[in-house]
């Protein structure tokens, strides 16, 4: 390996996704030749491959170390980093963990009496018609119950009511409760029965039982003893009352249990059911990402005691699109952290306000299909359910469906299936040399749409070999003996129609999300721009964009790594929520804008430490309302004239989402939240948009020939026209800004293959490959 001039220390940024089939890894370092000029350098890798590595983002770093520094470093070596800026890191580890259902064993500690809540849960039936309902069962191994009680003092309905439903006197010791104009009732008095206190969400809580520490000592001192060292703690009314659930958790660490999960401290909101699944959720999930985290970080030479790096920095995608440090980021809030990725990369490279489209996130993967919306802002979602489990904590809106690149083929009872099932990235699809499955990338191999040549050669046992077309044509001609056997003599279709058949239902399979997002939600699909990306992205792209009605297409020169991408450009996050229990009232908005205030400045304070300040910070501030007598509450953000009108905006929110409003009912204000943004980048340059439009008007467009511009030709399977031999092919490395293609047509670089079909013209911008269907 060549030994390239000595780049500077703390100069190389690494980002890492983590997927189910593949690892991508993004770097960007100081060019050794040209300083001045950043170099960027992409790997890919399979995400498990244990003959020839332990684990894949370790691996990728190490390849890129290799060339950056051009010094041969050899696999398994502790590896160095002085060199290393930061390292982002997107990671499955959780999400698979919750749908294998192989999270840390750990218990359960709830109040005396509700030991089955959480098993009951909230009663919904999805399939109400279903005879033969199997219910997931819980997270969580065991339950211990805990014999403590807090109880609400008094609550009013009166919306004309005092700023709390309850008042406290000057010395603290008496409370008194009443109705505007009407003179206040003496409720109870500190010496009465049962201490009475004022809650976090300045409702009066009285105290009927504090928890014996000592009895309760025994019984997790028997809990340490089988083994557990994960717990979860879920009081009643810990929300506004947490000391009860800190004084356990205190106890319980100072026995040994590694991780406790304190509902009021992870998620300090009203409902306790959805509290006490989302406690148990993480204390199922976060030891497990612990573990891998643990394992990662030994892979590096710079640690202190706990096992984190001293440097470089460390940041991990959360599953709301925002960076998070070590200490914030947890199992709850990384269900979506690979995702997110993808959708901070199209978000923040494909939206232009001038423009005004909305995009469509198509992440076409190895194991799935992620599908999201943008339209200005990230749409979030508080309640989301993943393998049976309701988990409250904001997450990008995404909707997956399993087909991919990776998804199973079979043929059943008539049907074509495509997926749910997936080869996944071992074995992974019959090319892949490892005895697996047929799969979609099977059928794109064999329809033209991967070319070996120019696909990487990391398969077979020493990493070295091409895709495998000759056993895939094998085993597909046997499943197309079984279709043609079972449709009778005079029927039968032949190989190249059976195969783009699988692909067809991929390709409506996939659609179904994005209508489900559009459609169903009252926007129209073909008014949207579809962003592709994922590695089968480029292959299903067009199509999609057909059925859709869609006549832009948008697939960045990273496609195929857009969500390590995206952790380039992604934005640090943090926030702080309190509860509130208060109406949305005139007489009360004072009160709820000055703590919204108080934890803006703690939000600020925070992204000061971390290194954001000034202009660089975007601050949400948010109120969680609802209509009173109802249980869905919703996220607010005031309108965009900035003035503070929560109840404009929660109405106009209401009716969107229901398309009615219960003009007789008071609005209640359930929780309050900031959420404080630090921005990596203060701009992005040009739009596409607005480059592709430039280059139009300055005619720096150039058609390229399949003849003289083409790399080579070869046979592809097209849609009605069947397969096109001489399909020209052309290289992405090699295309210039302002170069047009025009279907049909395969371009291709390193990482990604992408389908230009009969009717598509694909114009080449600085970062984009732009490409307009036909009407």
């Amino acid at each position: 390996m060549t030994l390239l001039p000595p780049i500077p220390d703390r100069s190389i940024r690494i980002c890492a996704d983590r997927g189910g089939t593949f690892c991508d890894v993004f770097a960007t370092f100081p060019d050794p030749h040209n300083p001045d000029q950043e170099k960027d350098v992409v790997v890919k890798l399979l995400s498990q491959d244990p003959g020839n590595y332990r684990d894949a983002p370790t691996e990728g770093i190490r390849r890129v170390l290799e060339i950056a520094t051009g010094e041969k470093i050899p696999r398994g070596t502790v590896l160095p980093t002085d060199k290393i800026d930061y390292i982002r890191l997107s990671t499955t580890v959780a999400t698979n963990a919750l749908l294998e259902r192989k999270g840390h064993k750990h218990a359960l500690l709830i109040t005396k009496g509700f030991k089955d809540l959480l098993l009951i849960g909230n009663q919904a039936r999805p399939k109400i018609f279903d005879l033969n309902i199997r219910r997931p069962p819980p997270l969580y191994s065991t339950v211990v119950e805990v014999d403590e009680r807090v109880t609400l003092v008094g609550y009013t309905s009166d919306p004309n009511a005092e700023e709390h439903a309850v008042q406290f006197s000057e010395d603290g010791k008496s409370v008194k409760r009443g109705y505007r104009g009407k003179g206040w009732d003496r409720v109870g008095d500190a010496e009465g029965p049962g201490e009475i206190v004022q809650g976090l969400s300045g409702e009066a809580v009285r105290i009927l039982k504090k928890p014996d520490l000592d009895a309760l000592k025994k019984d997790l001192e028997r809990l340490y003893a089988e083994g557990y060292r994960s717990l979860a703690i879920v009081l009643v009314h810990s929300y506004t009352f947490p000391d009860h659930e800190r004084a356990i958790g205190t106890l319980a660490r100072s026995l040994g249990f590694t991780h406790v999960s304190e509902s009021a401290s992870l998620l300090p909101m009203i409902k306790m059911v959805p509290r006490g699944v989302s406690s148990t959720a993480d204390a199922y999930l976060t030891p497990i990402l612990r573990e891998y985290l643990d394992g990662f970080f030994k892979g590096f030479d710079e640690k202190l005691q706990d096992g984190r790096l001293r440097s470089p920095r460390v940041e991990f995608m959360g599953s709301d699109g925002g960076l998070l440090d070590l200490n914030n980021f947890s199992g709850l809030k990384s269900i979506l952290s690979g995702p997110a990725g993808g959708v901070v990369g199209y978000a923040l490279t494909s939206w232009d306000e001038k423009d005004g489209r909305p995009i469509i996130g198509l992440d076409v993967g190895g194991t799935s299909t992620d599908v999201s919306r943008y339209y200005g802002r990230y749409e979030v979602v508080y309640e989301t359910t993943t393998a049976g489990v309701t988990i409250q904590s904001p997450q990008l809106d995404i909707n997956t469906v399993a087909a991919g690149g990776g998804s199973r083929l079979f043929f059943r009872n008539g049907l074509f299936l495509a997926g749910p099932e997936s080869a996944a990235a071992e074995p992974g699809p019959v090319c892949y040399r490892k005895g697996g499955p047929l799969a979609v990338t099977d059928a794109n191999l064999l329809l033209g749409r991967l070319i070996p040549d120019y696909f990487p050669k990391i398969f077979g046992k020493s990493e070295n070999e091409p895709l495998d077309v000759e056993t895939t044509t094998r085993e597909f001609e046997k499943l197309a003996k079984e279709i043609n056997d079972s449709v009778g003599e005079g029927k039968e279709m032949p190989l190249d129609e059976i195969v783009y058949g699988f692909i067809k239902v991929a390709n409506e399979t996939m659609c179904r999300p994005i209508r489900a997002l559009t459609e169903a939600r009252g926007h129209a699909t073909s008014q949207h721009v579809l962003a592709s990306f994922g590695g089968a992205g480029g292959q299903h792209a067009c199509e999609i964009a057909q059925l859709l009605g869609i006549r832009t297409i948008l697939i960045h020169r990273y496609s195929s790594i857009l969500s390590a991408y995206g952790l380039h450009l992604a934005d640090r996050a943090y926030e702080l929520q309190e509860p509130s229990s208060t109406f949305y009232t005139p007489q009360n908005h004072p009160s709820l804008i000055s703590r919204l205030d108080k934890l803006m400045e703690q939000v600020i304070a925070e992204l000061k430490r971390q290194g954001f300040e000034g202009s660089r910070v975007k601050v949400e501030r948010m109120l969680n309302m609802r209509f009173e007598g109802t249980d869905t509450a919703l996220m607010i953000l005031p309108g965009e004239d900035g003035d503070d009108d929560y109840e404009k905006a929660f109405k106009k929110a209401y009716r969107t989402e229901f398309g009615f409003l219960l003009d007789t009912k008071s609005i209640i204000v359930d929780d309050i939240k900031v959420r404080g943004i630090g921005k990596t980048f203060d701009t992005l340059g040009e739009t596409v948009y607005s480059e592709a439009a430039r280059l139009g008007a300055e005619s720096r467009t150039r058609l390229l020939s399949a003849k003289t511009h083409a790399d080579s030709h070869y046979g592809v399977y097209f849609d009605k026209l069947g397969r096109v031999d001489q399909t020209p092919v052309f290289l992405l490395d090699k295309m210039e800004v302002g170069d047009v293609v025009e279907g049909p047509a395969m371009v291709i670089d390193n990482t990604q293959t992408i389908v230009v079909v009969p009717g598509a013209r694909a114009l080449l911008t600085s970062r984009h490959l732009y490409i307009t269907m036909e009407a």
